[in-house]
């Protein structure tokens, strides 16, 4: 076995793991304070990461620069509001329904790079996009009657344009911390990938810091309280993100983030093993199709 599947699987894994997590804290944290811990306690981590590669691997620190700067600053604040909105997804919908919806992130990105770039879409690319939409369309009416006019409106309901656009702000992110990351001239592209991480992860602890001591003090507490719940969310996070972007330097992104789509399946291990979550045949259905629509996308 390629060293890089089963790095891929134990990201896709740890991803699942900090979303879990996430969701428990939701009950006693505010959304904000659930996103947050994603970040502040994940900072000291990648901070370490960078530290072990630059003096115990002896690679070499790249220097920063302006375009470095704005790309990681789009991509920090794009992932601090698109968690955000993933968490406050679970509250409106179980949580294999919430992680569905924010994979339709690649569907997404075909459609923006068709719209904005006037890249040519391949045939199979836009029968992998209905299919993704049709997956969504069923995970929304599958609480309510099966009819023509509830699968038409559900593509419009709150809890998809909230989990779609979650989605696809994520997927913004992904392109300015790959933007961020080659605009640096690192040693490798580990180095480059770490240093990324440890510059962004320490933006968004400074900026949600600032922001909860404008808006809830309060939750600086809580958040302070329950380090030991949070501390995991952290760990699992910056672990994962190591994973992933190890996994990319060993093999082609469209392999690795197809093998990576089996956090479905962690997904739907925690929500009914877990939280105890009953999912119905038409959430199944649903996140099936939205599955195969991403793997046809990535893998065109």
């Amino acid at each position: 076995m390629e060293l890089w599947i089963p790095i891929t699987i134990a990201a896709a894994f740890l991803q699942n793991l900090r979303s879990a997590l996430q969701r428990h804290l939701r009950s006693s944290l505010g959304t904000r304070g659930a996103s947050f811990v994603r970040f502040g306690y994940g900072f000291p981590i990648a901070l370490l990461y960078v530290l072990i590669l630059h003096f115990a691997v002896g690679y070499s620190l790249p220097a920063l620069n302006t375009g470095f700067v704005f790309w990681a600053v789009v991509g920090g604040l794009a992932q601090i509001y698109a968690t955000i909105m993933l968490v406050y997804l679970f509250s409106l919908r179980n949580f294999t329904v919430g992680t569905a919806y924010s994979k339709t992130e690649p569907m997404q990105a075909a459609v923006f790079g068709w719209i904005i770039l006037g890249e040519t879409l391949k045939l199979g690319a836009v029968l992998a996009i209905i299919i993704g939409v049709i997956g969504v369309m069923l995970i929304s009416v599958a609480r309510t009657k099966l009819t023509i006019g509830n699968l038409l409106a559900a593509l419009f309901s709150r809890t998809a344009l909230i989990g779609m656009a979650s989605g696809g702000v994520f997927g913004i992110s992904a392109v300015a911390y790959r933007t961020a990351s080659l605009s640096l001239d690192g040693p490798n592209p580990l180095m480059q990938a770490a240093v990324t991480l440890v510059c962004v992860t320490g933006f968004q602890t400074l900026y949600m810091l600032i922001w909860m001591l404008l808006i809830d003090r309060a939750e600086i507490g809580r958040v302070a309280r329950s380090w030991r719940s949070s501390s995991l969310v952290g760990l699992a996070g910056v672990v994962g993100s190591a994973g992933w972007f190890t996994a990319m330097t060993l093999q082609q992104v469209a392999y690795v983030r197809a093998l990576g789509q089996i956090e479905l399946v962690f997904t739907f291990m925690a929500s009914v093993l877990v939280f105890k979550e009953r999912v119905n045949t038409l959430e199944v259905a649903g996140c099936l199709l939205i599955l195969a629509g991403i793997l046809g996308i990535v893998m065109l």
